[in-house]
């Protein structure tokens, strides 16, 4: 097992952090965790993090200003780079620290994630990868403010617990989390239940958009990027919307495109069932996930992306009893 504190020793000066594009809360909790608990447990470190914007609502987060969300650095190759809930490739920018580094660090789990650093911990039936950072961290030596930032990542990627990712691990971790004090029903609250009023009305757009498909077991919406600009919507707006469309009665997978400013499309697919296999449709597109729940990229219209896509979700269809 992966232990954190056996990677730091005198020689280790400069660490670095990274995720994956668009973060979430795993994604952003993760990374923030870690750095939380490096800069308590080693005040001399170095220790820099590494990726996009964040949403609104995780600006909650402890210490979350320190984000170097333009990927520069003044550090010309760091001792040790953390990679977290992400493989190389989809980090918006770190990857050249990452690839540059000393002892670089994977640390995932995704299915379709091989690993990509020197030392990977990839274990795909985690419920996200703050739970597994509960598991390379010593709990001892957290505080109140690291637990909240750990628990974050594990409510938003468990949907408040009720994803099937969701193990007896994951509870006893996340009860454990919450023997530090802080407010979880407040947190929950804040960064799962509330809606900004644009995320509102960009979910009430993608609804009336909505269409079902194949016997009504499969649902879609898109967006295109004009439509964006001229509704005021941006892309982190659209938080949520594809898990709000797959719990439809009836539908077994979801799908959402919305226009991208490099010119394609983003997809974001959503399943009920281990029948679909999400992250095999994603990974046909040069992308990838959990079985579950997966992401990819098109070339094209967001109008074109459910076209290509649906083909793919009616043959993993063709397996499961009407």
């Amino acid at each position: 097992m992966l232990k954190v504190d056996e990677l730091i020793h005198d020689s280790i000066k400069t660490v670095g952090i990274s995720g994956h594009i668009l973060p979430d809360g795993d994604c952003i909790g993760s990374c923030m965790g870690l750095y939380l608990y490096l800069k308590k447990n080693y005040p001399s470190l170095r220790v820099d993090v590494f990726f996009e914007e964040e949403p609104p609502e995780l600006k909650i987060i402890k210490d979350i200003d320190v984000v170097r969300h333009d990927f520069k650095t003044d550090v010309e190759q760091y001792d040790l780079f953390f990679l977290l809930d992400v493989e190389k490739g989809r980090t918006g920018g770190a990857e050249p620290l990452f690839d540059n580094a000393k002892c670089k660090i994977n640390i995932d789990h995704h299915v379709s994630n091989p690993g990509c650093g020197d030392i990977n911990y990839i274990r795909t039936n985690a419920s996200s990868v703050c739970e597994m950072m509960c598991e390379v961290l010593d709990f001892e030596r957290m505080d109140k403010d690291i637990a909240e930032t750990l628990y974050t990542g594990i409510v938003t990627d468990t949907g408040m617990f009720h994803y099937s990712c969701t193990s007896p691990l994951t509870m006893r971790i996340a009860a454990r989390l919450m023997e530090f004090g802080f407010a979880a029903s407040d947190l929950v609250e804040h960064v799962e239940l509330e809606r900004r009023y644009a995320q509102n009305k960009a979910l009430g757009f993608l609804l009336t958009r909505s269409s079902l498909h194949l016997g009504d077991r499969v649902i879609s919406s898109y967006i295109e990027l004009s439509e964006m600009e001229e509704q005021g919507f941006g892309v982190q707006d659209l938080d949520g919307a594809v898990s709000e469309l797959n719990l439809t009665s009836g539908v077994l997978c979801s799908l959402l495109a919305h226009g991208d400013a490099s010119g394609g499309s983003k997809i974001s697919l959503r399943s009920k069932t281990d029948d679909i296999n999400v992250a095999k449709i994603a990974e046909a597109f040069s992308g990838g996930g959990h079985i579950r729940a997966s992401g990819c990229s098109f070339e094209g219209s967001a109008a074109d992306a459910v076209q290509a896509i649906l083909p793919h979700v009616e043959a993993q269809l063709a397996n499961i009893p009407v």
